[in-house]
This record gives C-alpha cells, sequence and structure tokens, in this order.
C-alpha cells in the first residue's frame, strides 16, 4: 500500500488543485448533507476523531487525534492517518498523513468560500492563529484575493511574528495586531483553539467577510452572538453545522437566531451560484467534514496514478514537495 506524507501530498497536489477538487465535487452533485457524521472519541491524550466517507470510486477513513499538550512538547497536535480505499471493491490504495490532509482540505474549503463571499476588492486581512491552519489559510487567501496587508493576532508572539515574516515574504505588508484589528478589516480568518470569542463582533464592517475554521465543539466557538446577529450565515452543511458549530449553536440556545437564519450552504454557493446580501457582514463557519478529506485524498491518488501513467518507472513520491510550514 502507497504512504503519502506531508511532502508527497504536496507535490502531488496544489492548494488550487484542491480547491478545484472540491468544487468539481459538489457541482457534480455531491451533498454534503448525506455525509456520515464525525465520531469524537475521549482518550487519555485527547480525542480521536473518526471519519468515513464514500464515493463510487473511493471510500475512506480518517482516525485523528487531537493531543491539546503536544504542541508544548514540540510535537502537531493534529496527528493520524487517513486511509483511501478503492470505491467498488475497497481495497487499501494509500494511506495518508491526516495532518497535512486536514489542512489542505480544510483550507480549500475556506478557499471556496472566500472567493464566493467576500468583496472583489478585498485587501486587507486580519488572522487570528499562528499553526499550520493560519499558513495554509494566508496562502489560500492570497490565491483567492488580491491581498495588501495582513495583521496576525495570536496568543504566542513569537508564533506571530515568524508568520509576519513569512507573509512579508509572499509580497505583504504585515505585523501583529490586536482584535480591534477587525474594525479596519475587508476579511477575517480565524484559525485557533479558543473557546471563547476572539474579538467584538460589533466591530466588523458590514462589507467584510469572516471565516471561522477553529473549532467542531457545540460549546466553543471563535465569534460572538452579536457577529452571528448582525451576519449573513453560510455553513458546509446545516446538519453538521447544527450538529457541532458551537458558534451558531449558543446564539441559537441563547435565542439570537433561530435555524431558519442560517442563509445558505457552501454547495449553494458553488454549485448554484447563490450570492451573499451585501448589506451585512458574511459569516462562514466550518466545522470540517469527512467528504472533503474523501475528495482530496482521492484527487491526490489520481494525480499519483496519472504521473506513473505518464512515468511507468515512477516510484512513490519521496517527500520532494514543500512541507506546510508547521511554525
Amino acid at each position: 500500500m502507497i504512504h503519502l506524507g506531508a511532502d508527497d501530498l504536496a507535490a502531488l497536489l496544489t492548494p488550487a488543485a484542491a480547491v478545484e477538487a472540491l468544487a468539481g465535487a459538489l457541482r457534480a452533485g455531491l451533498d454534503p448533507e448525506q455525509c456520515p457524521r464525525r465520531s469524537n472519541i475521549p482518550v487519555p491524550a485527547g480525542e480521536l476523531l473518526v471519519m468515513p466517507a464514500a464515493s463510487a470510486t473511493y471510500a475512506g477513513v480518517k482516525v485523528a487525534g487531537v493531543a491539546p499538550a503536544n504542541p508544548a512538547r514540540g510535537l502537531p497536535r493534529i496527528t493520524g492517518g487517513y486511509l483511501l480505499l478503492d470505491g467498488p471493491t475497497l481495497l487499501p490504495l494509500a494511506m495518508l498523513d491526516a495532518a497535512a490532509l486536514t489542512t489542505l482540505r480544510t483550507a480549500a474549503v475556506s478557499a471556496l468560500a472566500i472567493d464566493a463571499l467576500a468583496e472583489p476588492d478585498t485587501s486587507r486581512l486580519v488572522l487570528f492563529g499562528a499553526g499550520p491552519q493560519a499558513y495554509a489559510h494566508l496562502e489560500s487567501a492570497l490565491d483567492t484575493r488580491e491581498l495588501t496587508h495582513a495583521t496576525v493576532v495570536s496568543r504566542s508572539a513569537a508564533r506571530a511574528e515568524r508568520l509576519v515574516t513569512y507573509a512579508r515574504e509572499l509580497g505583504l505588508e504585515a505585523r501583529t495586531g490586536s482584535p480591534a484589528d477587525v474594525s479596519f478589516a475587508d476579511l477575517v480568518i480565524c484559525c485557533t483553539t479558543a473557546h471563547e470569542p476572539l474579538f467584538e463582533g460589533r466591530r466588523v464592517p458590514a462589507h467584510a467577510t469572516v471565516v471561522a475554521v477553529g473549532s467542531h465543539q457545540p460549546t466553543v466557538r471563535e465569534t460572538d452572538s452579536e457577529l452571528v446577529r448582525r451576519s449573513s450565515l453560510w455553513v458546509e452543511a446545516r446538519t453538521a453545522a447544527l450538529r457541532e458549530a458551537g458558534d451558531l449553536l449558543i446564539p441559537l440556545a441563547d435565542g439570537v437566531i433561530t435555524e431558519s437564519d442560517i442563509t445558505g450552504t457552501l454547495a449553494a454557493l458553488v454549485g448554484e451560484g447563490a450570492r451573499p446580501p451585501a448589506d451585512r457582514p458574511r459569516l462562514f463557519k466550518s466545522v470540517g467534514m469527512a467528504w472533503q478529506d474523501l475528495v482530496v485524498a482521492g484527487a491526490a491518488h489520481a494525480a499519483l496514478a496519472g504521473a506513473r501513467s505518464a512515468r511507468p518507472d515512477l516510484s512513490v513520491p519521496g517527500g520532494t514537495g514543500r512541507a506546510r510550514r508547521q511554525s
């Protein structure tokens, strides 16, 4: 069985290719509402997430570990593997690095949302977080809009400075900042492990887009109820959001919004060409879904098969691609 590490995945599939794979699946009629639900299993070190999905071409399951104490040990917070199977026979095809796959597909989902929701002239980004997802989302946002400025807000000053340096290498005017900087943002991206709101929702301009990807727990959120009340609300799937998205479930429980206030889904934005209202902020809340892992893992496997077809002597990639920065 083929094993694909982070470098291998990067060599096989660019972020833009991952975005196109997800968009193609939605345009072809994939229904995220039918995606199997995630299983959360508590373990002494944290939790295990088990995420299965299947299509006619591929099946797969991700077993991801979430170990909150790992960063203090110099280890990644997200671990695990993704087992990709042949759809018709269920024979194993490949094992992929789960952390790298999760980072790639999460940023690709956000890129689809940003492309559909953010104003065309979006240029000023405020980015909460400075881990692997923040790097991936910075790159995806740059691929989607012509950003000129980036402000990084993080609990770790050292990590924030490293991300600022990287943003400058990408050609942006970049600096560290504070939550109040959302007042001047066109785009706000939240990639954190925060349990409470990161900023005051009243400060977000009416033209801005907010993407929140950091949590999938009903009692945890990165955005406050005021932002949710003010915004048009977009999700990957209503079923998943109403199970796991604390950013929406907490305001729902408090009577700030109702389920009917969820404006639409990623499938409506991508497959149906839905467009958001222009007179209020747009909030896209992502919890991460198994269909996304399957589509991106399948695209990577297809890319490897295509490369081998073109060069029959080609071996499994051996780390020739650029790994996602883990600072």
